[in-house]
């Protein structure tokens, strides 16, 4: 790695001070999405689907090149892509309104809830157990567990949507994967387990994916 494990948890110490309360508002924005999840509309997919855009926006220009690209010159790079992912959301779901979300497989509907539980509720509070000072811990907004919170949010879509989608965090999730083994940073483990399941979404029979569009399906 080219950098201590003092200096990945000072780049979020100078990051989180630099945009607070951002992360508190990206928290916010999050939950909504949650709740657009559920109402079954165009609009609220739409919605979903530009908060999502948003926050992989958000973490390639600020996170990655405005704050991470001081200690890993590979941030640059890890922006382009993640700038790339925001695009691809709003092309995907904005633009093209391919992600609907509503009702899905208990199975899928179980994997959501535990990825998501665990983005937004378990990995927070385990930093703080771990005697984590918030101002120097991964924030909501920052990669880890903002990836997490993708893939649960892709496993509440009802129709299929295009795979590539999946590519970019599926490739975080490896990266991330090995930098949280290396660092010992047992909280970003989860990011493993969330690459897992997203590469069980190309396989999985029922999953969003595997499910052919309808007209009759289609939403007003």
């Amino acid at each position: 790695m080219p950098f201590t494990v003092e200096q990945f948890f000072d780049v979020f110490r100078r990051y989180n001070h630099a945009v607070w309360p951002a992360p508190v508002i990206l928290y916010a924005l999050a939950l909504v999405a949650l709740v657009l999840t559920a109402r079954g509309s165009r609009t609220a997919d739409r919605g979903v689907a530009a908060i999502l855009a948003f926050l992989w926006l958000w973490m390639g220009v600020v996170y990655h090149l405005g704050f991470f690209r001081a200690i890993n010159p590979a941030a640059i790079v890890f922006g382009a892509v993640f700038v790339v992912e925001g695009l691809l959301f709003l092309w995907a779901g904005v633009v093209q309104n391919r992600l609907g979300f509503g009702r899905r497989s208990s199975w899928d509907l179980l994997a959501a809830a535990v990825l998501l539980l665990y983005a937004l509720f378990v990995y927070p509070t385990w930093l703080r157990l771990a005697g984590h000072d918030v101002m120097a811990s991964p924030t909501f907004g920052a990669p880890c567990p903002t990836t997490i919170f993708t893939f649960g949010v892709l496993f509440a879509v009802r129709r299929s949507f295009p795979k590539y989608l999946l590519f970019i965090p599926l490739l975080w999730a490896a990266i991330g994967s090995f930098a949280a083994f290396r660092l010992g940073v047992p909280q970003d483990y989860g990011l493993l387990a969330a690459g897992l399941l997203g590469l069980f979404l190309f396989h999985h029979p029922e999953s969003p994916i595997a499910c052919p569009q309808s007209p009759l399906t289609s939403k007003d």
